[in-house]
């Protein structure tokens, strides 16, 4: 009596489903990723940004606020602290809350940084 359910081949072929199902959740490639268009708003300004003190920063020079829910995207569009930019000048742009304070930030990759605002 054979109480195995699943037999070796049928454990093979359902482990290669389940990589294959996956695999979209591994980042594109480097290649892939200087292609990718982020959705930036139009009515995003550019800015040299640095962060001082959370939420305390710089932007182009002038002291600046962080709003309690900024979101911060890195080069590949994944999340950013604010704390990991601590000191350095990154080339951004960013929308505004109602309020007045920053609270979208996309930093730029080196051909968004190329083109024309």
């Amino acid at each position: 009596m054979n109480r195995c359910l699943l037999r070796p081949r049928h454990l093979m072929a359902a482990l290669l489903a389940l990589s294959a199902g996956l695999a979209w959740l591994l980042p594109p490639p480097a290649a892939a990723q200087d292609t990718m268009q982020r959705p930036i708003p139009i009515a995003a300004k550019r800015g040299l940004l640095v962060v001082t003190q959370p939420p305390e920063v710089l932007l182009d020079g002038r002291p600046d606020r962080l709003s309690p829910g900024t979101r911060i995207r890195g080069r590949n569009n994944l999340l950013v602290l604010s704390a990991s930019l601590v000191g350095q000048e990154v080339l951004v742009r960013y929308v505004r809350s109602p309020e007045g304070q920053i609270h979208d930030v996309w930093i730029l990759t080196e051909a968004e940084a190329q083109a024309k605002p």
